[in-house]
């Protein structure tokens, strides 16, 4: 998280020569902070979490297979259940933090763009902030990824019989529907937030101040 641009000194350490180069300096830091919350690296990044995470679920539910049926499985289909299923977590467990510290650095990313934007106010830096066509892909991959999620866990739950994979694929396509969720809701609280954070500097400062709870740049 150390590689994000820091944020602003204190208001007695401040030492910008003029305004100019303060909303200079402010300009740059909006464009990082956004590019690091919304940019294509970033949406790159948030779907190969996604696919690593279904990847190792994925390797569980093979060797969940092991145990398909109710019987008693014979040494060697239990080993290769074993196999799978400790690979899958090894596999899940990396997925799962990196999904976790990514969520991290985005809130730490935005504390510090509100901090960023209580400087002052520009209307050209702040209306590049909104950046509407990654926002709305933001939106609309994440909401699939929610449908998608909501149509899986109802998809298994009515079509899986004791015949045709039982308990076992009951629970892998509930995990594998459970990623897809959380994974979308994330994204879909990122482009909200993130849009109507925009909306608000675009505003006049004192409604900005107002709206945000942050103080009036003297």
């Amino acid at each position: 998280m150390s590689n994000l641009p820091p944020p602003p000194p204190p208001a007695e350490l401040q030492s910008w020569p003029d305004r100019a180069a303060r909303l200079a300096d402010r300009a740059r830091a909006l464009d990082e902070l956004g590019r690091r919350l919304l940019g294509a690296g970033r949406l790159t990044l948030f779907l190969v979490w996604l696919v690593v995470l279904e990847f190792g679920w994925g390797l569980i539910g093979v060797g969940m297979s092991a145990f398909r049926g109710g019987g008693v499985a014979d040494p060697l289909t239990l080993l290769f259940g074993l196999f799978f299923a400790i690979a899958g977590i090894g596999v899940l467990v990396p997925a799962v933090w990196l999904t976790v510290r990514s969520v991290l650095r985005d809130r730490l990313a935005r504390e510090r763009l509100v901090r960023w934007a209580a400087l002052d106010a520009d209307p050209v830096a702040d209306a590049r902030l909104r950046a509407p066509v990654l926002s709305a892909c933001w939106l609309l991959l994440s909401f699939t990824l929610c449908a998608t999620g909501l149509w899986t866990s109802f998809a298994v739950a009515a079509h899986t019989t004791r015949d045709n994979g039982g308990y076992p694929l009951v629970v892998y396509g509930m995990g594998a529907a459970l990623g897809l969720w959380i994974t979308g809701l994330i994204g879909l609280t990122k482009a909200v937030g993130h849009y109507r954070l925009a909306i608000r500097l675009t505003g006049r400062p004192a409604a900005r101040s107002a709206s945000s709870g942050l103080p009036r740049p003297e």
